[in-house]
């Protein structure tokens, strides 16, 4: 199901197979890189930034810790939609995800690209910030 030109909805296998592949990269050395401070952020509230969520939730964690485990822990049930980057359209699409912490949505966004000659994973976490409008059930395509 097409959204629009920049988004689009893959299939419940789809999902399940990018998850795996995440999970494996994780626990395989994948090297994770967070954006704890974003430009978009200068115009945000701050109770909405990457920075102020990692905080308020995992405030005495590493980050990168966290963020493995959390990446590792989705599943098909938290995908909301898979989005191309127009900024950089030669980059791989990006995943958005919603889980709830501390009965609080959380917008989650990643990208994972292969990088250098030996092939090795990296992912990024674009998004991982507290959601600016509450989640709703129809966003979650898989949600059961």
């Amino acid at each position: 199901m097409l959204e629009n030109s920049t988004s689009r909805i893959e299939t419940e296998l789809e999902v399940k197979a990018y998850l795996q592949n995440l999970k494996y990269a994780i626990e395989n050395g994948a090297r994770i890189v967070f954006q704890a401070v974003r430009i978009t952020d200068f115009d945000r509230e701050i109770r909405y930034t990457n920075d102020y969520t990692m905080t308020a939730l995992f405030p005495n964690e590493e980050r990168i810790d966290v963020l493995k485990r959390e990446l590792i822990s989705l599943r098909a049930e938290n995908y909301i939609r898979t989005v191309r980057d127009i900024r950089f359209p030669d980059r791989p699409e990006m995943r958005e995800f919603g889980k709830v912490y501390d009965g609080k949505d959380v917008y989650i966004k990643v990208r994972v690209e292969v990088l250098g000659i030996y092939g090795n994973a990296t992912t990024f976490v674009m998004s991982f910030h507290f959601a600016e409008r509450e989640f709703a059930p129809e966003m979650f395509p898989y949600r059961k």
